[in-house]
Parts: structure tokens; sequence; C-alpha cells
């Protein structure tokens, strides 16, 4: 049976790519390091990662399993399954509760729990997320270029969204579910550049084993398409954050300086907490560039308090 301490030098409250990179960094600067995960990655449905130097088409499971033997092999890592219930600062220490009852302490933390997509209310759309329902053309717009392809978005962002996705394929149709809110002008672009625009509501996204058919609209019509981009609304996979009292932006972003630190001292956040680049290799980043910085924080205090 493993055993674990319950004090360390780092708690990293997320174990997909920006926690265990931070673990590998923290591993190999001698850093007893505990990352808690609940093993339920945004990216779970998606068949391959793309844009990823050295790794490209792999999967996220085999990104994650890679990931993880590379981590624990340095002794002083350490993961365990299990979600954070809470998180609170007790003098200068952090102590986390998971799930299970168990309490873990440590002088700094990093939260890398992700988000969550708030997919639609659109029949079928959630058993295509990540599959052929998509948010990325970065990590996915590769595979599908030049085939039929749709837009789920209105107004600004929608038209702006359609903009981006035409460079992959000529053959767009714009998705407003309902009365379109772009502007004459953005109309009249659209038109220029042959995309379609459909203000029909969504009834449906029919589909075989979550690879998207077609769009099936309020009126019976059904538009064939190979793929759907889309980008939801998203939320915070995790309350620590908020438990903790660290400043969000108007976005629901934790807002981070340049090395992950947080409005709360000791507290860091690292892959998509703050951002919307939600990639593998900015994640893996975010996560490098934020232990390095917690390392080198906790070399300035043990200097300073063996000089005094």
């Amino acid at each position: 049976m493993e055993t674990y301490a319950s004090t360390y030098d780092v708690i990293i409250i997320g174990g997909s790519y920006a926690g265990l990179s931070a673990a590998l960094v923290l591993g190999r600067s001698l850093r007893r390091v505990l990352v808690l995960d609940n093993g339920k990655p945004a990216n779970r449905q998606t068949p391959h990662s793309h844009s990823f130097l050295t790794r490209d088409g792999a999967t996220p499971a085999e990104l994650s399993a890679i990931a993880r033997q590379q981590a624990l092999a340095y002794p002083t890592v350490q993961l365990i399954k299990a979600t954070v219930s809470t998180a609170a600062q007790q003098d200068t220490v952090f102590e986390v509760t998971t799930d299970t009852g168990a309490t873990y302490s440590a002088s700094r933390l990093l939260l890398a729990t992700g988000l969550n997509d708030e997919l639609p209310p659109i029949p079928g759309i959630r058993e295509c997320w990540g599959i052929s329902v998509l948010h990325c053309p970065y990590c996915h717009g590769y595979e599908v270029h030049g085939q039929a392809l749709g837009v789920l978005g209105n107004g600004d962002e929608g038209f702006e969204f359609a903009k981006l996705i035409q460079h992959w394929s000529p053959n767009l149709t714009l998705f407003t579910n309902g009365p379109a809110t772009l502007s004459t002008e953005q109309k009249a672009a659209l038109f220029r550049h042959q995309v379609r625009l459909v203000e029909t509501p969504i009834m449906a996204i029919t589909h075989q084993n979550g690879q998207l058919t077609s769009v099936l609209l309020d009126d019976q019509t059904h538009y064939p398409l190979d793929a759907l981009f889309a980008r939801p609304l998203s939320s915070q996979a995790s309350p620590i954050a908020q438990q903790l009292g660290c400043l969000h932006d108007d976005v629901g972003f934790v807002q981070v300086d340049d090395w992950g630190r947080t409005s709360v001292s000791g507290v860091f956040a690292a892959g998509d907490t703050h951002t919307m680049m939600r990639q593998v290799m900015v994640a893996g980043t975010n996560g490098l560039r934020t232990a390095v910085f917690i390392n080198k924080e906790l070399i300035e205090e043990e200097f300073q308090r063996a000089l005094q």
C-alpha cells in the first residue's frame, strides 16, 4: 500500500498537462509535490491532439500516460486520484481537503483545474463534442479542411469565428440558431466570401457515434456537415479559486501575472484556468513557467531563513 505525506512544498490541484508539467519541473527541483486529480480532463472525448511538436496526432490518453510516467519518475512527486472539495489558508500554509476527507498542506498551491464547457441544450451536441463539434481550428482544422463545415455563433463573435474558419474551407455555413444579430456590413462580407447564413433554430445534431452527419433545423431541413465549430461558454471546473478569494476577470478566468501568480499570495494558476488558449502545448508551457517561479520563490524564502 502506498503511503503519503501530509505536508508538501507544493500541492497541485489538477493532473492534466499544465499540472503534470509543473510537477515534472518541481520534482526535478527536489520539491515535495502532491498532485490531486479527479481523472476527468476536458478533452477526454477528443480522438487526437494536434499542434504539439513531437507528439502531433497522439491521443490525449497517450499524452497523459507519458506525462504521468515521467513526472512520477521523480521520487518527491506523488499523485492521488481525488477531487478537492475545500482549500483554505492557515497561517503560512494552505490546507486542502479532498472528497474522501483526507487533508494535505503545503506552502504553495498551484491551481491547474481547467474549465467546464457549458454546451448549448441541443440534442446530440454533447456526444459530438471534441469529435466532430470542435472549438479550435488550430487543433482540428487541418483534419476537416476543404470539407462541409459549419460555425455555430451569432453577432460579432459569430462573424469573427466564421471569418476564421472560412480559411480552412470555402464550403461554410454560419448557423445563428435564431435571428441573426450581425450588422448589414457583416452579412454582406459573409455573402461576398460565399459563407451561407442560416437563422432557423437548430433542433438537433444528427450523428453516428459522435461523428456529425447533419444539422437538423426546426423546419425539418437537414444540412449535411462534416464538422461544426462552436465556442460555448465555459466556467471554472473547480470552486477552489473562488474559495481562496482569487480575483477573476470579466470572462471568468482566474487573473494571473506573467509567472502565474494569482491575487492571493502563495496561490498560482496555470493552463485553461486562466487563458482561452486551450492547447496542450500552451498548457504545458504555462505549467513549466509557473513551476520555475514557484521554485525560485521557495529558494528565496529558504535563503533568507538561513541568514536569520
